[in-house]
């Protein structure tokens, strides 16, 4: 089991309240380290269209993955 690959973190979210246009509730996303914005509790996570957006850290909780899945994951971004 791993919680990254190619330099992308693996999180669940389970919150999307505010968000719901944009993320969906118990789905997996890849996530880019963001120093500055873990600073101020948030995180960079990778939307549908491949773009990454900052949101609140809480609002996600990080999973582990079979490395075979997070390959998967990671190649259709």
């Amino acid at each position: 089991m791993i919680d990254h690959l190619n330099g992308k973190r693996f999180v669940i979210c389970f919150n999307n309240k505010g968000n719901e246009a944009s993320l969906d509730r118990w789905k997996v996303y890849q996530c880019i380290p963001d120093e500055e914005a873990e600073r101020h509790n948030e995180i960079r996570v990778i939307d549908e269209e491949g773009e990454a957006y900052l949101y609140p850290a809480d609002c996600f909780s990080p999973v582990q993955l079979e490395f075979s899945v997070a390959k998967i994951l990671v190649m259709e971004k």
